[in-house]
């Protein structure tokens, strides 16, 4: 095979996209393009296509794979999504994430469950699976989390959000009340669930 053309990536200080006529393209570091001595219309054996491609950019991804989970926590598909932005072939991508869940260094089980905690004060149980799902969490997996994790029943939060905004029904113009019904719903809460709260003039803490 042929490496048909070596374009400099922008954005991308320091890298350049090689080219070949029949096989994939491939991201490389110039320090790199330098060690192998590759120049544009340089035939390459596939011996020598294999070992970019596994030994140099194979391992790279997944170097940056754990360097992003070190950041953050993500989701499998947050993290397919970083890798796919730096060009890796799809392969590679499959290789890096497979290796880094064998580890369990991703997990969306758990990311799930994390999730749920953390959000279970501030948002409804539809909000929060809302939310999951656009991270790329599969529907059952959210729906488990939130079975585990999530107790608070939604008039207890949105009792809390409404103390926590020193927000009083029973003082409030009609006005003020319809604005914080379309936050509470904003928040994925019911329309029954908010009114019930919202009407509830003594405003006794559903707790007791």
């Amino acid at each position: 095979m042929m490496i048909t053309q070596i374009l400099p990536l922008e954005h991308s200080k320091g890298k350049v996209q090689v080219s070949f006529d029949s096989a994939q393209d491939l991201v490389l570091y110039r320090g790199e393009l330098r060690g192998l001595d590759l120049k544009e219309q340089m035939e390459v054996s596939k011996e020598l296509y294999d070992k970019i491609y596994y030994e140099i950019v194979g391992k790279r991804a997944v170097k940056r794979a754990m360097h992003l989970l070190e950041k953050m926590d993500r989701t499998e598909e947050q993290l397919r999504k970083k890798l796919e932005e730096s060009r890796y072939p799809q392969e590679l991508v499959d290789q890096a994430v497979a290796y880094v869940k064998s580890y369990h260094y991703i997990d969306d089980e758990r990311y799930a469950c994390n999730f749920v905690r953390l959000n279970q004060e501030k948002k409804s149980a539809a909000r929060i699976k809302m939310d999951l799902l656009a991270k790329g969490i599969a529907p059952e997996t959210a729906e488990r989390a939130l079975e585990a994790e999530n107790e608070t029943p939604p008039q207890v939060l949105i009792k809390r959000l409404l103390e926590k905004k020193k927000f009083d029904p029973a003082a409030a113009a009609p006005k003020e009340t319809a604005k914080m019904y379309q936050f509470l719903l904003r928040r994925g809460f019911r329309g029954n669930e908010i009114m019930r709260v919202l009407k509830d003039t003594s405003f006794t803490d559903v707790d007791d």
